[in-house]
């Protein structure tokens, strides 16, 4: 019997803040080959208070089969390793970290693996970042999903910084990782510019439910990815310095798949 495979592809490091729902590269555009399955992946960086924040990425794996299945396999993947600054990750911008055919079928977790160059930059002293757990077996998020071949699948790793990294007693720091994952077809996107852009503003969407942020880049530009379905509260926080006032936005209404476009904001 024929084996039918995926276009496995992962996306990495942007505050999806990074993963778009869409194709991830300029050769994407053919899409999955028949028989195939495409998955795409890519990781963002959700708001964090420091002025850099490098992460060493060595390897992408995928779980193949249920976990405890005799047909359990974690693959390697073709991975685009570096050393990637989160914070440079904003206004839609993200990494590519893997492209890659695997067999079609079930996909239990996606495994990230760190190397030991994980550091940050806080008024202007590099320091390093220890990642243990990262370092011996790396992070596990789970997919558990059901790929099928001529399907494309999209998702975005979206990377908590403030909620991953940990002031230790000495002061040092560690990196205890918070990624939240989600899937391009099972979530929509929220994008815009705040004006004026000489300032770095927080933007962030909230419901009952769910609260997502994003900080604005050099010209402005936000893109909140992986938003569940759902109507939103967009609120503007402006930087402090800037004596600008807050603005919020109601009624903002995201659906699976689709990317609301908020255009201009403009603060006074």
């Amino acid at each position: 019997m024929r084996k039918q495979f995926f276009n496995l592809k992962f996306l990495c490091l942007a505050v999806f803040t990074g993963l778009a729902l869409s194709s991830c590269s300029d050769d994407d555009e053919s899409g999955a080959a028949e028989g195939d399955a495409r998955i795409s992946v890519r990781m963002v960086d959700a708001p964090g208070d420091y002025e850099a924040v490098n992460i060493d990425v060595e390897q992408v794996q995928v779980q193949t089969g249920a976990e405890d299945d005799e047909n359990e396999a974690w693959i390697s993947l073709d991975t685009e390793a570096g050393i990637y600054n989160l914070l440079e990750l904003t206004g839609g911008v993200s990494q590519l970290l893997a492209d890659e055919e695997i067999e079609a079928g079930y996909a239990g977790q996606i495994r990230l693996i760190l190397g030991d160059d994980n550091t940050i930059v806080e008024n202007g002293e590099e320091y390093p970042l220890a990642t243990p757990s990262a370092q011996q077996s790396g992070l596990k998020l789970n997919l558990n999903q059901e790929l099928e071949p001529g399907e494309e699948y999209f998702y975005v790793l979206d990377f908590d910084v403030d909620e991953s990294i940990v002031t230790q007693g000495n002061g040092g720091y560690t990196l205890r990782p918070v990624i939240r994952i989600s899937a391009g077809d099972d979530a929509g996107m929220i994008v815009g510019e705040v004006h004026p852009s000489e300032f770095r503003s927080l933007v962030t969407a909230t419901n009952a439910s769910y609260s997502i942020s994003a900080y604005t880049n050099a010209e402005g530009e936000f893109a909140l990815y992986g938003v569940p379905e759902g109507t939103y509260q967009i609120t503007v926080e402006a930087d402090p310095i800037s004596g600008l006032d807050d603005l919020t936005v109601n009624n903002v209404v995201v659906d699976d798949d689709e990317t609301t476009d908020l255009e201009t904001l403009f603060l006074e």
